[in-house]
């Protein structure tokens, strides 16, 4: 039994399509989210096997929260909440907004059933697009809280990709998510790494196009950036293998402190995902089940402890935040030139082609995160925002790394040179990997 796409709780009337480029952005994310669940089972949809991961049912409800809470409540006279009680259970970390349920405690969350939640989303769409309708009425700051919105949603996108997928790894018969394509050649080799020099100097740093930004890539400044060389593609299974065989989890003095007693107390061996068979060959846990490693792909699912940990055991260190997007800069990377991203059937990196040019710099953005060597603070002269959406970014500014690229599961109209990704330094569930610098 696959996710039932049709709520059966009646919705308003359907809304004429409006012909504003909102309402069609509109359209096509709230369809992009429901279309990531409907490979799975509605028991699957209830999971939470730790406190990283969110259930997909509770992605598909607070993402409608947000759009109820943040638009709807503030721009549609008379519009009535779908229920009472789904602020408590749906808000996330909005400590303006209210009280809620404890994040841990997600799981829990058996009621209300699916069909509730998707009839939710249907019953806030028709009132979204009936607000939309006029868009040309809606006033700047609905505007912007529409962009907001999409970009929020786009974002519990990739945690619905990332967190389906630790979900069914847990499970003892291995699921696959999607068949997927069919699996290529796991023994073959990428390309020998090269090193691209990057002249220093002072360079712009922050958002710096048009269009959506999040406050945390600005304001635009001024960053100091010496002479460096980065690799001109990601760190491959085949090199961290090396990594890993020649015993780098068992010698500290590749490690962190942290890390090093961490992954001794956490029993890490190598990436997440990573599965010894019997007979000693390495798989990995995909989005299409266990597959064989595939030794050309770029290694993926470590934590910046084992990314610095690589880095140091090859003789290199990981970029600067700033050196990243200097270098991303220079070569001229955009999420156009191509790269996996989260419409591609394959969600999973992609190994650099045989015949990749050597002196240009490969896999920037798509395919994985990449972790710098950056901690996540404000730019100077940062201010966070008034209201709710101040708690958006600034107040995790605190204990956490930055990361940079975007991964084969982030929408493609998502990703951007300036985007700032941040997690604390012991996380393995996102597709995140490593760039070395020196």
């Amino acid at each position: 039994m696959s996710l039932p796409l049709t709520a059966p709780a009646p919705a308003p009337a359907p809304v004429a399509a409006p012909a504003g480029a909102l309402a069609d952005r509109y359209r096509a994310v709230r369809d992009q989210s429901e279309a990531l669940c409907r490979p799975l089972l509605p028991e699957d949809t209830v999971v939470q096997p730790n406190l990283d991961v969110s259930p997909p049912k509770w992605h598909l409800a607070h993402t409608t929260w947000f759009w109820e809470t943040m638009l709807l409540g503030p721009y549609a006279p008379g519009y009535e909440v779908f229920h009472a009680e789904f602020a408590y259970l749906f808000n996330s970390y909005y400590n303006s907004l209210g009280s809620r349920v404890n994040r841990a405690e997600r799981g829990t969350l058996t009621r209300p059933a699916l069909a509730e939640v998707l009839a939710y989303r249907a019953h806030v769409d028709a009132h979204l697009l009936a607000l939309l309708a006029n868009e040309a009425a809606l006033p700047p700051a609905a505007r912007e809280l529409v962009e907001i919105g999409l970009q929020h949603e786009q974002q519990h996108q990739e945690l619905l990709a990332t967190d389906i997928k630790f979900i069914l790894s847990t499970s003892p018969l291995n699921p696959a998510y999607t068949p997927g394509p069919a699996p290529a050649d796991a023994g073959a080799l990428a390309p020998p790494a090269a090193w691209l020099p990057v002249p220093g100097g002072v360079f712009p740093v922050g958002f710096q196009g048009e269009g959506f930004c999040f406050d945390n890539e600005l304001p635009v400044h001024a960053a100091l950036v010496p002479d460096f060389e980065l690799q001109n593609r990601l760190v491959t299974n085949a090199e961290y293998l090396e990594f890993v065989e020649a015993g780098g989890y068992r010698d500290f003095r590749h490690w962190l402190g942290e890390g090093w007693d961490l992954a001794q107390a956490a029993g890490w061996q190598a990436p997440l995902y990573w599965v010894r068979s019997a007979d000693g060959q390495w798989l990995r846990f995909t989005h299409h089940g266990l597959r064989p490693l595939e030794l050309a792909a770029p290694v993926t699912h470590v934590s910046f402890y084992e990314a610095d940990a690589y880095a140091q055991w090859a003789g290199a260190r990981l970029p600067t935040e700033q050196e990243w997007e200097v270098a991303a800069r220079r070569f001229g990377a955009t999420p156009a030139d191509g790269g996996t991203w989260l419409e591609s059937p394959r969600l999973d990196p992609a190994p650099v082609p045989a015949g990749a040019d050597p002196t240009a710099c490969h896999q920037l953005l798509g395919e994985c995160w990449q972790w710098t060597y950056s901690a996540y603070h404000a730019y100077p002269g940062y201010r966070r925002s008034a209201g709710p959406l101040g708690e958006y970014n600034g107040k995790f500014m605190v204990n956490q790394l930055v990361l940079r690229g975007a991964s084969c599961a982030t929408p493609r109209s998502h990703g951007r040179l300036s985007y700032r990704n941040f997690f604390h330094a012991d996380k393995r569930w996102q597709f995140t990997g490593i760039r070395l610098a020196r």
